[in-house]
């Protein structure tokens, strides 16, 4: 039997299902821990920036490597990739987790065990980021236009799964014996389930070499360019980067606002941290799962409700009188999120040809990870004046809405070009003429 052409789909549901428990299982173990993390700084006794400076290298090596995995996936394959993601995933947990235990016991002055976790965590941003390119790439390779924008939906759905369930079992393992490092060790053991799950159910046929869409001859001593300046995708990538800075910013803020406004001990505090964060994924899963279904909504529509939506929260969180007044603005944050992340890595995947799908999942990953550098600058604002990080989410996500509207390429994201080859020759044109965004 011949392959398939690239244009049919190619995604039985137990491909999807194992991509989807991929996405799951990293959404869970991060975002988890991110939810014990306040809790540990405290305890430890880090001041507030440097518990979410502990992501800043991870970050880092994520936004170099994504790209390299990406391409190399292209080799190798992407249920190599996976595996490799899911082990660096396993790897850094178990690290951080014998690295908490030691400094929650206070066996060692709290910066070398600043120092020992960012080491460990940054375990995760080397080799993890194998894994989100290449499930990226999986399905975008095997769905057509049509469907890409509900798979990739579907996909940051199991994102939105994973930080429910992360948060909500994070406290069942903080056990007597291991204390807050229990969360890490368990996570560690549900990415060696995957492993196994990938090796023994997902399906990969024979690497071949991609397919080369028609490409604009260049001038003597002319370089093309990289996807990252591609005009087709850099508009993706900004307001890519822009969403993921300003949600997590919120996100690593969150624990500490909470602890503040409750006036809690940070242990007493973690279960309303959990039952926050649980509120935001919910309000994700609804746009991923139900509303972006449900209206048919394209990724242009996604970029603008998305970012307003998002703008409107953060507003209601820097001035909420109350811990219910934080976790009304959180989820409607998460609601508006749930909107934009579909909503521009559908748009960067249906902006290029069949052949770059996994360098553009790269691209976005990188963008992805690198936001979390910024995190800790928001911290120190909020140290400084606790309305300060969500009044300049807000600004961030205002400007972000008029850039959504009026920027030609994301204001017509997924509208066109319709088809593979009109993909193709719309690139071709845009090359000859010099557009650039």
């Amino acid at each position: 039997m011949s392959p398939a052409p690239p244009t049919e789909t190619r995604l039985p549901r137990r491909s999807f299902g194992v991509i989807f428990c991929v996405s799951i299982a990293t959404a869970l173990g991060n975002t988890g821990m991110q939810s014990v993390l306040p809790a540990i700084g405290r305890q430890i006794g880090f001041p507030d920036f440097l518990v979410a400076a502990i992501f800043s290298l991870s970050a880092l090596l994520w936004a170099f490597s994504s790209p390299y995995w990406a391409a190399r996936s292209d080799r190798s394959g992407r249920k190599p990739m996976m595996i490799l993601g899911l082990g660096g995933f396993m790897v850094s947990m178990i690290c951080c987790g014998f690295v908490v235990a030691v400094g929650v016991r206070h066996m060692a002055a709290p910066i070398l065990i600043f120092v020992l976790f960012l080491l460990s965590r940054a375990l995760f941003g080397l080799f993890g980021s194998a894994s989100n390119p290449a499930t990226q790439a999986y399905v975008a390779e095997r769905t057509d236009r049509e469907e890409r924008t509900g798979a990739m939906a579907g996909l940051a759905g199991a994102f939105g799964l994973g930080t429910i369930i992360g948060p909500a079992v994070a406290p069942v393992f903080v056990l007597p014996v291991v204390g807050l490092a229990g969360p890490m060790f368990a996570f560690a053991v549900i990415a060696a389930v995957m492993i196994y799950v990938v090796l023994r159910y997902l399906p990969e046929g024979p690497v071949t070499a991609p397919r080369r869409e028609p490409e604009a001859e260049l001038e003597p001593g002319e370089r093309r360019k990289g996807l990252i300046r591609d005009p087709r995708l850099t508009p993706f990538l900004i307001y890519g980067f822009l969403i993921a800075s300003a949600q997590t910013a919120q996100g690593q803020t969150l624990g500490f606002l909470i602890i503040d406004k409750l006036h809690l001990p940070p242990m007493q505090a973690q279960g309303y941290t959990a039952v926050a964060m649980m509120a935001g994924a919910i309000a994700g899963l609804l746009a991923q799962w139900g509303l972006i279904r449900m209206f048919r909504m394209a990724p242009r529509d996604l970029l603008r409700w998305g970012v307003a939506l998002a703008a409107l929260a953060n507003l209601i969180v820097a001035f909420a009188p109350n811990y219910s007044g934080v976790v009304l603005g959180y989820a409607l944050s998460s609601l508006g999120y749930g909107f934009c992340r579909p909503g521009f890595t559908a748009g960067a995947s249906l902006a290029v040809g069949q052949s770059e799908q996994a360098r553009a999942a790269g691209a976005i990953a990188a963008v992805n990870g690198v936001n979390v550098v910024v995190a800790p600058l928001f911290v120190l604002l909020y140290g400084a004046w606790r309305p300060a990080p969500f009044l300049l989410n807000t600004l961030i996500l205002t400007a972000l809405l008029a850039y959504a509207l009026f920027n030609g390429v994301l204001s017509r994201a997924g509208a066109e070009p319709t088809t593979e080859e009109e993909a193709a020759r719309s690139s071709l044109e845009r090359n000859q003429e010099g557009v650039s965004v």
